[in-house]
């Protein structure tokens, strides 16, 4: 999935164009924030199987049934917001807004389906869909690019992809199981709260991973906003490139024994991986150039290994926020906020790239370390949630 979705970035950068790929990227960041929505349907989904294997089947058809309602509406507010989705990401196109939320719909509602494959441990049907979130994106998109280069195409082309892993979520879960004895801890009421505290928290790091290209577009010009772009696909690629040590290791940071290990093994593998790509993207930043949009971008050049290392704590970041979901323990989401705001205000004050993605970086390294010696300090206390009631 990842490599299709990068595939697709790229072409798009390229044919686009530096103008037009920083209105896409900047619909992209809004809808990273709004699939918070989703994951956080599927992170209360995933947890919820693995801590509870008794009453599957009264979880499966309580979190698929919320996520459609959830779905519809998230969509319905988001065609509301069309003007200031259009004002705020300086779009200049009602057209485009509206497609962005559209996509909403269909990127919601898989989040739920996601969630049931994750818990259950099927693997292989969640790569086949987590395959279909990719391929069709990248088939797609790049024809509607080809046919019209502009943003609003890209952005289709994008929201259209959303509806092939739904498609396969559909097949893959067509034969439901029987609901177990209902369970009162599974209750559609508990799904929904739990779904928006995991939400809640989800969105303060999305919003903390995409408000630069937003910054970007408000204190840099079109050129250079279009430069930090191109520089984003690279952290975006490190942030994405690790995403099945998260998927895998949640289920596991779900339980209690398992909990620390998980975590401490996800966190070095990420590091090792962002590690290699940061001394490659500083060696070989001629050939990294390619993959971020050419010659066009090359000034961004000498900050490919910046952004790697961005992507890299970017990652590292994510990791710790699913443990914190894992733990239903809401304090550490407090300093998520916290960084989002020194984000934004040391943000306002950048006047080049290179500022902006070095005041970004500093942030989220202090970030993580907090994070990461809270997590060590709370590894022997009981995390709430881990029994439900049944």
């Amino acid at each position: 999935m990842n490599v299709a979705t990068y595939g697709f970035t790229i072409l798009a950068a390229r044919i686009i164009g530096p103008s037009q790929y920083g209105a896409f990227a900047a619909c992209l960041s809004l809808l990273i924030v709004v699939q918070t929505v989703a994951l956080g349907l599927q992170a209360t989904a995933a947890r919820r199987i693995a801590v509870d294997r008794d009453h599957v089947g009264t979880i499966e058809r309580a979190i698929l049934a919320l996520a459609l309602k959830v779905s519809l509406v998230v969509g319905a507010v988001m065609l509301l917001l069309v003007p200031a989705i259009n004002a705020l990401l300086n779009l200049d196109s009602i057209l485009t807004a509206g497609v962005v939320a559209l996509a909403c719909v269909p990127l919601t509602l898989a989040g739920g389906q996601a969630g049931i494959l994750q818990g259950e441990r099927r693997w292989g049907a969640l790569a086949v869909f987590y395959l279909a979130s990719g391929v069709p994106r990248l088939l797609v998109g790049t024809a509607i690019i080809l046919w019209r280069p502009d943003a609003t195409s890209a952005i289709l082309g994008v929201g259209l992809g959303f509806l092939f892993p739904l498609l396969v979520g559909w097949w893959v879960l067509r034969h439901r199981r029987t609901p177990d004895v209902a369970a009162a801890g599974h209750s559609a009421r508990s799904m929904l709260a739990e779904s928006a505290g995991n939400t809640q928290a989800l969105f303060a790091y999305f919003a903390l991973s995409s408000v630069d290209i937003i910054l970007a577009r408000r204190v840099l010009d079109g050129h250079d906003a279009g430069l930090y772009a191109a520089g984003l696909i690279m952290a975006k690629v490190m942030l994405f490139l690790p995403q099945f040590v998260v998927v895998i290791a949640f289920p596991d940071m779900a339980t209690p024994d398992n909990r620390t290990r998980a975590l401490v093994r996800s966190l070095a593998a990420v590091a090792v991986i962002g590690a290699v790509a940061v001394v490659a993207a500083k060696l070989l930043s001629g050939i990294a150039m390619f993959f971020v949009g050419g010659a066009d971008f090359g000034e961004v050049e000498d900050l490919l290994w910046l952004f790697a290392l961005l992507g890299t704590v970017l990652a590292m970041l994510q990791l710790q926020v699913y443990a914190v979901l894992a733990r239903q323990s809401r304090r550490a989401v407090v300093l998520l906020w916290a960084a989002l705001a020194v984000v934004v205000a040391v943000g306002l004050q950048a006047d080049s790239v290179a500022r902006l993605v070095t005041s970004v970086l500093v942030v989220d390294v202090v970030l993580l370390v907090v994070l990461t010696i809270a997590s060590l300090r709370m590894s022997d206390q009981p995390a709430a949630g881990t029994q439900l009631p049944g």
